[in-house]
């Protein structure tokens, strides 16, 4: 049973020498029994091996010398065996054994057979090595253009374990593991493969596959042609939208192996047009095209997607949604509060066409926005749709959001800095009232807690001198719950709702200016100050900043000048600067003359927009 190692047969050459030469020297005429050694197996495959034997001493003559062999023990010459016809030029032997079952254990022992017999080695064992596996391929159904069922049954493992199998497929003959293929379990039997991704009009060539210990078999090759499939088209993003036009269009990028016969834009007012509504005509092919919506009603709802047809059908790209622009619309709001709340201008009470106003985006039409400062205790006032009061008009009899062109009763609202809201199409509004500052971690309070601006009714403008801090940031709070609330994303003095937040880059005192006059286009400023001049230790190169005097709501500084002149200047840029007369300087006006060096205090004020020069 066991394999002899090379010093077990170089032991036993050396004692056959020994005895050999004992006996041509003392027993020449005596011969000694036959003795035979199955020394080792080699080269072992799936179907043949080879023994090795070794003839210990011939006896009375050896009359023929091979090698036994079966799926038992103990094989003897009875079973099948291998006879040495090569030419003997020693005691040892090479017997190729063939024809042998892949993956079976086998027995194995040399003999020798002369005048007294037949004798023995010692038996050897060895497994042939299995095979690959064999199976077979499925005529594939459920063909289509792109996707079709197979699969195979693994009907003989090949004696080792089947780990992986699926099917082969590709356009070029004979496909491979290698290629692309399908995984579908492993072991012997049935197995069903999903074919998917496939083109359109193209030949195919499948073949099922299966992997053991001894590589991957396969099954016979099936060659199928898949039908026209439907084309493959994207929509174009809506671009260009106005009340009554916009542009769209689409691209063909697979042509389903068939002909584009048409392609184009389906359009209407529902989701998912097709080319049964409206329609417009993009050409034949492949490739990217383009499609003019004309003649749309303002401020609706529209869908797009793009088709594209050949033989096997019309497919469609993804519906996009879009709304044309809308005319905007202006309201008034009259009422007894005007005159005292807009001091200095030309608004007036209960006058329609000389009172703050509520706006629509032409993107929003029947959204219209805007905000109002009542300063009364008790004020009243209403919605006119016109610059005159020609109507419709709106008030509200029960405070309950919903406009009535026939109520009895105007609005009334307390002193605040009201948000109005409308909507034309509900008939509903809102008038919240707000408290506005700034909040932030480079304000005073951070993010818990906001810095109150003050209202200047002359300016319509919210302002507030503050410090902040660099490396932080702020944003326009006007309710606690932060429902009204405004940043800038681009950080560039524009406003929008819930936008990012205010970057500051330089530790200051500033002015800040909140300006929500112009419904839908709110505005802000941050600006420190400086003087700037060839009176100024820094001359015209170098600002000499300014801080902010709390009590006496000036920006101030106290340096020593020489005889020239300077000006006022904000954020070290000639962007926003003033000069001129002290009493009244304007933006951009005349130096403002030193005459005599010495030591001064100079103060601005950003609210009223005058000036001191003060020698000390």
């Amino acid at each position: 049973m066991k394999r002899l190692s090379l010093y077990q047969i170089l032991g036993i050459l050396v004692t056959t020498a020994i005895l050999f030469g004992a006996c041509t020297k003392e027993n020449a005429g005596v011969k000694l029994p036959a003795r035979v050694i199955t020394s080792q197996f080699l080269n072992v495959k799936s179907d043949s091996v080879t023994v090795v034997g070794f003839v210990v001493a011939q006896g009375e003559g050896v009359t023929e010398k091979g090698v036994c062999y079966g799926t038992t023990a103990a094989p003897t010459i009875a079973n099948s065996k291998v006879i040495f016809s090569g030419p003997t030029t020693g005691a040892t032997y090479n017997i190729k054994i063939g024809g042998l079952l892949y993956a079976t254990t086998y027995y194995a022992r040399a003999y020798a057979t002369g005048p007294d017999g037949t004798v023995y080695g010692e038996q050897v064992t060895f497994n042939t090595l299995p095979v690959v596996p064999t199976l077979s391929t499925t005529t594939p159904t459920g063909v289509t253009g792109s996707a079709a069922s197979s699969g195979g049954n693994v009907t003989n493992t090949g004696g080792a374990a089947v780990t992986a199998r699926g099917l082969c497929f590709g356009t070029a003959t004979n496909p491979v593991v290698t290629g692309t293929k399908t995984a579908d379990g492993n072991g012997a039997g049935v197995f069903v493969s999903a074919l998917t991704g496939l083109k359109g009009n193209t030949t195919y060539y499948i073949r099922s596959y299966a992997t053991n210990s001894a590589g991957t078999g396969y099954g016979p090759v099936i060659i199928f042609t898949t039908p026209v499939d439907l084309p493959v088209v994207t929509t174009t993003a809506v671009t260009a939208v106005t009340k009554t036009s916009a542009v769209s269009g689409g691209a063909v990028t697979y042509d389903g192996g068939g002909t584009i016969t048409a392609r184009g834009l389906a359009w209407g007012t529902t989701a998912n047009p097709t080319t049964a509504g409206s329609k417009i005509d993009g050409g034949t092919g492949t490739g990217a095209f383009v499609s003019n919506l004309p003649v749309l009603i303002k401020y609706t709802t529209y869908h797009v997607r793009a088709y594209a047809t050949n033989s096997a059908g019309t497919a469609y790209g993804a519906d996009v949604e879009f709304k044309t622009l809308a005319d905007i619309l202006t309201w008034n709001l009259p009422g007894d509060y005007v005159g005292d709340s807009y001091p200095g201008s030309t608004l007036a009470n209960w006058s329609p066409d000389k009172s703050p106003q509520v706006i629509s985006t032409i993107s929003a039409g029947d959204r219209l926005e805007g905000y109002v400062y009542m300063a009364n205790t008790s004020n009243n006032w209403k919605f006119a749709s016109q610059a005159n009061w020609n109507g419709p008009n709106y008030g509200d009899d029960n405070s309950s959001g919903a406009l009535n062109p026939n109520a009895a009763n105007n609005i009334a609202s307390a002193k605040g800095y009201y948000k109005i809201n409308v909507n034309s199409t509900t008939m509903t509004y809102t008038a919240i009232a707000t408290t506005w500052g700034v909040i932030g971690d480079a304000t005073p309070g951070g993010w818990g807690s906001q810095t109150n601006m003050e209202y200047i009714p002359a300016t319509q403008k919210f302002f507030l001198a503050v410090h902040l801090t660099a490396g932080g940031s702020f944003k326009f709070r006007g309710t606690s719950d932060w429902s009204v609330n405004y940043g800038s994303d681009a950080a560039n003095g524009i406003l929008g709702a819930g936008a990012g937040n205010i970057p500051v880059d330089t530790e200051s005192d500033y002015g800040v200016w909140l300006d929500l006059s112009h419904p839908n286009a709110y505005t802000y400023n941050s600006y420190r100050w400086g003087v700037i001049g060839d009176a100024t230790p820094g001359g015209w190169g170098t600002d000499t900043n300014m801080t902010w005097d709390n009590v006496a709501k000036v920006f101030k500084v106290t340096l020593n000048l020489t005889v020239g002149s300077f000006k006022f200047r904000a954020n070290d840029g000639w962007d926003v600067n003033y000069g001129g007369s002290l009493s009244g300087l304007t933006p951009g006006g005349d130096n403002i003359a030193i005459a005599t060096a010495g030591n001064y205090t100079l103060t601005y004020s950003p609210t009223a927009l005058t000036a001191t020069v003060t020698k000390n």
